[in-house]
């Protein structure tokens, strides 16, 4: 039986669906291209999860916090950046669409021209979640150690409510940086530094 997730609340809103209509992936990309206005996620277990656009003011921070990872992106050159609307098919087989995502430019091109325009079968090096009013840290938390288990590198979670941003890397706790002015990315993305005074 597919489950429909729709976050309309702080909690999703969950709809069972007969397991006649239960989505292949062929189905769910189609699925997708005929909702483009909504954000899709869907989990490891197959549960589709449909969230509200981003509030105005998270869509500005977005805004800056993409502008700042495409400046650093331009003037290094080893690696491609992604915006919200980007799917990847993690290796778990969850579909996820991280705010900013970062890829090395030698990992992505061992896709086929197919596999990129669909949802690539791959996990970012580098993904950023930033905490909207809707969001719950607890279910934003558990998005970053299912990143992290699947191959991502560095993992920040920036929760504006609490003037924070959890660090993740494989195999090490999560590092909580309380207000910090920037972040670094270092050594994962050389040379990045997230100024916050825009994000917050």
């Amino acid at each position: 039986m597919t489950r429909l997730l729709v976050q309309i609340s702080s909690e999703p809103l969950t709809i069972d669906f007969p397991s006649i209509v239960s989505m292949t992936e062929q189905q769910f990309y189609e699925f997708c291209l005929a909702n483009r206005g909504l954000r899709i996620e869907r989990t490891a277990k197959g549960e589709v999860i449909i969230m509200p656009p981003a509030f105005s003011d998270t869509g500005n921070r977005n805004f800056n916090l993409a502008a700042q990872l495409w400046k650093w992106i331009e003037q290094d050159g080893t690696g491609l950046g992604f915006d919200s609307s980007s799917g990847f098919t993690l290796p778990n087989g969850a579909i996820r669409s991280p705010d900013v995502a970062w890829i090395k430019l030698t990992k992505w091109n061992q896709l086929t021209n197919k596999q990129k325009a669909s949802f690539a079968p791959i996990c970012p090096d580098f993904v950023v979640e930033l905490r909207s009013s809707s969001d719950t840290l607890s279910s934003l938390q558990k998005k970053m150690d299912e990143y992290i288990a699947n191959g991502t590198r560095l993992a920040w979670l920036i929760d504006r409510q609490n003037h924070q941003v959890h660090v993740y890397r494989p195999h090490q706790d999560p590092e909580i940086l309380d207000n910090p002015l920037t972040v670094s990315a270092e050594p994962e993305l050389v040379g990045f530094e997230l100024t916050m005074a825009k994000i917050w």
